[in-house]
């Protein structure tokens, strides 16, 4: 694959164009990624709504009928439910880790093996996670491994 960016002056917004010889899931993957950047997420912190990209989150996690999202400094709740979540990001960097949590995988820092197949995650501000046996091959899809 060959990654040419071009800096213009000229231009008003960021404009990006995909040529390929064929529409491959590859390229559509990329697609699903680029569009994700632009989808929005809203958090309520203090009263206050919040509006966060995908790339600032580190997960989602469900907590007694309660939906939070985790960043690197706060937690904000949200109304979307996990599998709400998976509708919107799911074709991104997100996936479902267990039946409680989605994962950005972009935070992923370190994945350790298991006993009954399950991995330990650790995440980039050094929080630790589990990925549930029953979506290791998910992972595993998204990493192409």
């Amino acid at each position: 694959m060959k990654i040419i960016i071009e800096e213009s002056p000229d231009c008003s917004e960021t404009e990006i164009a995909i040529r390929c010889k064929e529409l491959t899931e590859g390229v559509i993957k990329i697609v699903s990624s680029l569009r994700a950047l632009e989808q929005k997420i809203l958090g309520t912190l203090e009263g206050k709504i919040h509006i966060l990209s995908p790339e600032d989150i580190f997960y989602f996690e469900s907590v007694d009928k309660k939906n939070f999202i985790y960043t690197d400094t706060e937690v904000y709740e949200t109304s979307l439910r996990l599998y709400e979540v998976e509708e919107v990001l799911g074709d991104s960097e997100f996936f479902r880790a267990t039946k409680s949590t989605v994962l950005n995988i972009s935070k992923i820092k370190t994945i350790s093996p298991k006993l009954g197949g399950r991995l330990d995650i650790e995440l980039v501000n050094g929080e630790k996670m589990m990925v549930s046996r029953q979506y290791v091959t998910i992972l595993k899809e998204k990493l192409d491994f």
